[in-house]
């Protein structure tokens, strides 16, 4: 499913259409997603305008001038394009073929912008596994989706000292604490595997066994930093399903150093090994065996 970066892009992507608009009608074309959508639904959300669109962790929410703020989820498939009047095709160059079923438009937004002018978001999900939630006023960090989110792995939010705090003691896998939603907010599969490889640390080696090694953590911090800020600059990651919200496919996934290179030679110009996979927790893992320890 799509990770922090393709989020975030998303997010970007649908801010100037959406923030600062009035939602003129909705249209809703089911009664559900992965969940049933929240009670007058489409009834709630007319007339409202959106104040403004963020991002904590991988769910993106649409804040209204009322309070009520809507949580999104991706799913597996889930996207957002944007049609304009007069223009019924979404922008951007084609990677690979995307789904244009109109049979998978659950949720289409009819906006109004100031100037008179209309735009439609419409969320297009053929496998259903992405939701939309309502957080009433100044419930939102206490949301059931959000109230146990970790940090965000973005900005000046994590750093060595954060991750010492977080890591001490764990004796689990320190890939499967880096994944631990609760500890670090956002972080998924892909770029747990890209900055392990960054910061030349073993995805089985102990959690813990990095907590006094401030060097190892300030590395570690960096690399995640780092690796998060490039993909999001890049675009997002294109794997499957992902678009951006204009159509466009994101291409970090051209920089990747050992996610899907199993048996390709390290990139570390160094190193003769050859990149390995192996399966943690249910997940495919890459690494280097000669870089990581």
């Amino acid at each position: 499913m799509p990770e922090l970066p393709e989020v975030e892009t998303v997010r970007r992507g649908l801010e100037p259409s959406m923030q600062g608009a009035t939602i003129d009608r909705v249209q809703q074309n089911r009664p559900d997603l992965r969940f049933p959508l929240p009670p007058r639904f489409a009834e709630r959300l007319t007339g409202r305008d959106i104040v403004a669109l963020g991002r904590r962790a991988k769910y993106l929410t649409i804040h209204l001038d009322n309070g009520l703020t809507v949580i999104c989820h991706l799913g597996m498939s889930g996207s957002f394009r944007i049609e304009t009047d007069g223009d019924e095709n979404a922008p951007g160059n084609f990677h690979h073929e995307r789904v244009k079923s109109t049979a998978h438009d659950h949720v289409i937004f009819y906006l109004r912008h100031h100037d008179g002018s209309g735009v439609r978001i419409i969320y297009n999900d053929p496998r259903r596994f992405g939701f939309m939630l309502f957080a009433e006023e100044g419930t939102l960090n206490q949301h059931p989706m959000l109230a146990r989110l970790g940090v965000e792995p973005t900005g000046n939010h994590l750093s060595g000292q954060v991750l010492r705090e977080l890591l001490a003691g764990k004796r689990t896998p320190l890939k499967a604490a880096l994944l631990d939603q609760s500890l670090i907010a956002g972080l998924g599969n892909i770029y747990v595997c890209e900055a392990l490889w960054r910061a030349g640390l073993s995805p089985m080696r102990e959690a813990g066994s990095i907590a006094d090694d401030q060097k190892k953590l300030d590395l570690l911090a960096d690399s995640i930093r780092a690796v998060i800020a490039e993909a999001i600059e890049a675009g997002g990651s294109t794997l499957k399903d992902y678009i951006q919200a204009n159509g466009a496919l994101g291409y970090f996934q051209h920089s990747f150093k050992v996610y899907g290179r199993e048996g390709e030679p390290c990139r570390n110009p160094k190193c003769r090994s050859v990149i390995q996979r192996m399966v943690q927790s249910g997940r495919s893992t890459f690494y280097c065996a000669s870089c990581q320890s």
